[in-house]
């Protein structure tokens, strides 16, 4: 072939490779005076091959992106079944195996964009690779090699409960020969970005059936316990990608590439909204009325709750949602305090009533150990005392379990943003209480009996605190609790916290 001039256009200059079904060579176009890839099928290829190959020419057609190889030209005749494509310089991903981890979020971004686009036209690629992806020296990704792509109106080649594809990258559908849509090529995505970041696959075993196996049942092991420099919000990407069920993966390859695209950018500047900082209901949210801005990151979720059902059932509801994924869950506060220790998520769902220690027992620790982690309180409890407990302790936010799952998504998405969040009947409770009050101010002493109150001391360790006789201290709490309307000195220390009295950094500081 080299020398010669395919359809008096087309000038071959030299081999680039050869496969199993196809020869692929460097020529130049005359016409328009570029260089082009000659993809020549092999003679005598059987019948499903040479669907195959032109099916690649039916989807690549479709496709104009800038991370798509593009397709010139078809030669379908009885000298040469032949495709003209976009000659893209530079190497396979193959070739960048392991890559820093910098490199591999914007790579994976670019191909997730490239699927995205790709899925919008209704095209499955069911082969993505590092072989076929190749990278151009100034790090633009091109995916390749459609060949096995599923076209909105292509038939499907293969026969129904056929495996097709490279069995080290394939989805747990394609594995069982199950029916196939976009999220299978999600899959195929995050074992490739998987490799990149350590140097090996995640699942690696020589005999097929095995891999197979694996690929259906075993979960992914962890990035960071091969490469403990691959940052959290990318090891989070990728397992994401690779759930089984395909329900918990990413749902669009646009998700995945936005949830890429955060993982080095900078985070929302971390505001601690105090309660006491607040000007009465202004500044309260109420998690069922106020809009929440979207975030495009994949929060790590944490749930611990003793109500198996209830904590499986929603675990299930968060893990299909793209902004999240839930990276563990605990039954009892012992095993609550381990796991986040361990796993460090983003926000910690967290019952306050578990057997063995309670979420009350464990919040200070949490809190002490894990200060970038927002631990949002999920109770059944809506009395003044827990609700003044959990604050207190440091807790970022206050839900019943009688919100909507709406509501719990939104209080999640605020909580992460820094917001202190206080869900529909919390609030309100609050708020009712503080009204009550007659409007006068606090003088110092009254502040300084609230925030003794609000830091958990009965009456004699006030006395002693303040040096002042248990009568005036009785005395002080009586007036103080008719000033902001409350029923009890815990009600009455919560409404100072509201009013702005008493502030969380001051009350944490004595604990």
């Amino acid at each position: 072939m080299i020398g010669r001039t395919v359809r008096n256009r087309y000038e071959v200059q030299q081999l680039l490779g050869e496969g199993s079904t196809a020869t692929v060579y460097l020529a130049l176009d005359r016409r328009l005076g570029r260089q082009v890839a000659l993809k020549v099928l092999l003679p005598h290829m059987r019948d499903t091959v040479q669907k195959r190959f032109f099916q690649e020419a039916s989807s690549a057609a479709q496709l104009s992106h800038p991370n798509i190889m593009l397709l010139y030209d078809v030669i379908d005749d009885d000298n040469m079944q032949a495709l003209i494509v976009e000659y893209v310089q530079g190497k396979t991903l193959t070739d960048m195996i392991p890559s820093p981890p910098e490199q591999v979020v914007e790579l994976g971004r670019q191909m997730a964009l490239a699927l995205h686009y790709a899925h919008e036209h209704d095209i499955i690629h069911r082969d993505v690779k590092p072989a076929n992806i190749k990278v151009t020296p100034d790090g633009q990704i091109k995916i390749m090699d459609l060949g096995l792509a599923l076209p909105r109106e292509g038939k499907r080649v293969t026969a129904e409960g056929m495996i097709i594809g490279t069995p080290a990258y394939l989805s747990p559908e394609q594995a069982q020969a199950l029916a196939l849509d976009r999220r299978t090529d999600i899959y195929s995505l995050g074992i490739v970005l998987f490799e990149m970041v350590t140097g090996q696959l995640p699942f690696a075993e020589d005999d097929i059936p095995a891999l197979l196996l694996q690929q259906v049942r075993q979960p992914a092991p962890p990035p960071r316990l091969i490469n403990p420099d691959v940052p959290l919000g990318l090891e989070s990407v990728i397992l994401k990608s690779l759930e089984k069920n395909p329900s918990r993966r990413f749902q669009t390859a646009e998700a995945m590439a936005q949830a890429l695209a955060s993982v080095y950018a900078a985070p929302p500047v971390s505001v601690d909204v105090l309660l006491a900082e607040a000007e009465a209901a202004e500044k309260i949210v109420i998690v069922a009325t106020q809009p929440t801005m979207p975030i495009k990151a994949s929060l790590r979720i944490m749930l611990a709750d003793d109500h198996n059902i209830l904590r499986k059932t929603l675990a299930n509801y968060l893990a299909e949602r793209d902004e999240f994924m839930v990276v563990g869950e605990a039954s009892d506060g012992e095993m609550a305090l381990e796991k986040a220790l361990d796993l460090q998520p983003d926000v910690l769902l967290l019952d306050l009533n578990m057997p063995r220690k309670s979420g009350l027992d464990i919040l200070p620790e949490l809190r002490a150990k894990l200060p970038r982690t927002k631990i949002l309180v999920l109770t059944g409890r809506d009395e003044e005392f827990y609700i003044m407990q959990a604050l207190r302790l440091g807790a970022h936010g206050y839900l019943l379990k009688s919100a909507g799952e709406e509501d719990l998504v939104d209080a999640i998405l605020k909580v992460s943003q820094g917001t202190m969040v206080l869900g529909s009947g919390v609030a309100e409770k609050v708020v009712t209480g503080m009204l009550r009050g007659s409007g006068e101010k606090l003088d110092e002493m009254e502040r300084q009996l609230m925030l003794l109150v609000a830091a958990g001391m009965d009456n004699d360790q006030i006395s002693e605190k303040l040096g002042l006789s248990l009568g005036e201290v009785i005395e002080g709490l009586a007036l103080t609790m008719d000033k902001l309307g409350a029923k009890d000195r815990n009600a009455a220390a919560l409404a100072a916290i509201r009013r702005g009295y008493v502030l969380l950094d001051e009350l944490q500081a004595l604990n």
